[in-house]
């Protein structure tokens, strides 16, 4: 009885009776989906295999630069120079100690000299004395400065004029007695009063 009926009509009922358009149709989508996430894959994949390779090239280069600055690195030549920087470290802090010291010594000076100064401005070109004259007052002015500085100047008893120097010395504890001879010249005699002090 069964074939009696048209094969393919016999089909067509059994197609219908199971209803396999609703499966059909997610095949298809899924079919469709699986399409797209392939594409997606291959592409992505794609992309990571170009960003792999340009990785792998950056990282060649700065090992090939980590070698080369390796290779050319010497400690003998390092460790010299940090002991030559060194050395000249501690030279430049022992003169800046020296500069610090002269400039010490030379602040105490200016203030010695300025009280000098004070004292002999406040007794004025006289010193407190009877008046001279103009030439006599600047006379008077230059032995108190060398005084000051521990010099004493001494006149001749015959002629009247400064010939003699007594240079006093207080840090090398000595004196030193110069006869001042017209024949040299004042400069002269100036450096030789300030080499002895």
């Amino acid at each position: 009885m069964l074939l009696d009926e048209d094969p393919a009509a016999l089909i067509s009922q059994c197609i219908k009776n199971f209803k396999t358009e609703g499966d059909r149709d997610s095949l298809l989508r899924i079919s469709d989906s699986l399409s797209t996430l392939s594409q997606f894959r291959a592409a992505h994949l794609s992309s990571l295999q170009t960003t792999l390779s340009k990785l792998s090239r950056t990282h060649q280069t700065l090992s090939s630069n980590h070698n080369h600055t390796i290779s050319q690195h010497n400690p003998t030549d390092h460790a010299s120079t940090i002991l030559k920087l060194d050395t000249e470290k501690f030279k430049i802090a022992k003169q800046a100690s020296d500069l610090e010291i002269e400039g010490e010594r030379l602040q105490s000076e200016l203030q010695r000299l300025s009280g000098v100064l004070g004292d002999l401005e406040s007794e004025g070109v006289e010193g407190g004395e009877r008046e001279r004259g103009p030439e006599e007052d600047a006379t008077v002015l230059k032995l108190k400065v060398y005084r000051t500085l521990g010099i004493d100047v001494e006149a001749d008893v015959t002629t009247g004029q400064y010939n003699k120097a007594v240079i006093r010395n207080a840090a090398k504890g000595d004196v030193h007695v110069v006869t001042i001879d017209p024949k040299f010249s004042r400069n002269f005699y100036t450096n030789y009063f300030w080499r002895t002090m």
